[in-house]
């Protein structure tokens, strides 16, 4: 089975008591969320909202700017692909 590398960092980790973890690909960036609703409920709302993605150390939009998801040259996370779920950061 081909698979994908993601990272979890802060908020995320404690969320899923995991550090990182291998998930099927490929799997089109639009569906990430999904896929992590379906394996931890209630992470979209109480983490992910507020999080930054990126594959491969490339920020990627989740989105399409607008809300809506892309559809046209959608970023499609690969086989052997690192995948980071970055929570804000804040200072004091």
């Amino acid at each position: 089975m081909s698979t994908f590398t993601i990272l979890y960092f802060a908020a995320c980790s404690s969320y899923t008591s995991r550090l990182y973890e291998a998930l099927p690909a490929p799997l089109p960036i639009s569906k990430l969320y999904s896929v992590l609703e379906e394996k931890y409920a209630g992470i979209t709302e109480k983490v992910l909202g507020s999080c930054l993605v990126t594959v491969n150390l490339e920020y990627v939009d989740i989105t399409g700017g607008d809300g809506h998801d892309m559809i046209q040259g959608e970023v499609v996370i690969q086989p052997g692909d690192e995948v980071a779920i970055i929570p804000p950061v804040s200072s004091g």
